[in-house]
């Protein structure tokens, strides 16, 4: 009796551990990173305008993040086309050997008429305080909605996932594309979505299993500069 309890036990221990293998095996990881700092952030809205690149701290920031990240075992790295998230996303893949796979998807928001004007002059218009306390329903002139916005990133972000289960996959994109997806992967209304801070060179993961997302990590910078605030900081690095 105690060798047929003892091999009970065995076997219930076995299938545990190939339960617990096969929720590790079943577990996708997703790393979405925005770029690092421009000289237009906090400044301008850049939008879609080609040429904007990195700035030397920016630089800094995405060599920073990439040594950080460099012992996780990321499968695959996505980016949007525009230079400040591809330079980001190149210094992360460098040390996996990795080339970077571009997804307009996961592009920045079509903001139409607003391309390259002041952020201290949009914040005087009702359109831009519709943005940000009512974006379900605001209309960017010229620019496509949030609502659209949100939802072919999170198509995109989900046929990613799906096309590396079980593996960690990182994605570089912009502010507003990452706070939308966080909103709609952790049930928080697209409304509400503008309470989220994404700073640059930030980290944000989700953990997707058979259950569903988990937010496991949100805006890490590795520093506590985040909680200096903006006037000790110089600027706003919230916005693009």
């Amino acid at each position: 009796m105690k060798k047929i309890a003892r091999s009970r036990n065995e076997k219930a221990n076995h299938q545990q551990a190939n339960d617990h293998h096969k929720k590790e095996q079943d577990t996708t990881q997703l790393l979405l990173i925005r770029h690092g700092l421009t000289a237009w952030v906090g400044h301008r809205l850049p939008g879609w305008t080609p040429g904007i690149h990195l700035s030397e701290e920016g630089r800094q920031q995405a060599e920073a993040l990439a040594q950080r990240v460099a012992s996780l075992p990321i499968e695959a790295i996505y980016a949007s086309p525009l230079e400040r998230t591809v330079e980001t996303a190149e210094a992360i893949a460098a040390p996996h050997g990795l080339s970077v796979q571009l997804r307009e998807n996961l592009g920045e928001v079509q903001i139409g008429e607003w391309t390259g004007q002041a952020i201290e002059d949009l914040a005087k218009t009702e359109e831009w305080l519709a943005i940000q306390f009512y974006p379900s329903m605001a209309n960017i002139p010229g620019g496509e909605t949030m609502q659209e916005m949100q939802a072919r990133v999170v198509a995109e972000l989900d046929a990613i996932r799906k096309a590396h289960p079980g593996a960690t996959v990182a994605v570089v994109s912009h502010a507003e594309v990452i706070k939308a997806a966080v909103a709609h992967y952790t049930g928080l209304h697209l409304d509400l979505f503008q309470r989220l801070a994404v700073y640059p060179a930030s980290l944000t993961a989700f953990r997707f299993n058979r259950f569903g997302p988990r937010l496991v990590l949100f805006n890490d910078s590795g520093t506590i500069d985040v909680l200096r605030t903006e006037k000790q900081q110089g600027e706003s690095p919230q916005q693009e």
